[in-house]
């Protein structure tokens, strides 16, 4: 599954994700890299555990749709699914 079915946000609008990824953005870079994810994920739920490594590497892995380590404006559609 995507990462934002795995978190509950594939119910959002494509205008609500596309806020979602402009957060994520924290660069404005127009990806969202491995430091931004493991920011967002760390910070989702206050009673969250932490991730490993692992873990986050398989989420950003979740919405790399062309394997170069970070998720793309274009890759973020295939991210949502």
């Amino acid at each position: 599954k995507g990462f934002f079915v795995k978190m509950g946000l594939n119910t959002k609008s494509k205008d609500q994700l596309t806020k979602v990824f402009g957060i994520l953005d924290q660069d404005s870079s127009g990806f969202i890299e491995e430091d931004e994810l493991k920011l967002f994920l760390q910070n989702f739920s206050a009673r969250a555990r932490a991730l490993t490594d692992v873990e986050i590497k398989a989420s950003l892995a979740a919405g790399d749709s062309d394997g170069h380590g970070k998720i793309g404006v274009d890759s973020k559609t295939a991210f949502m699914k």
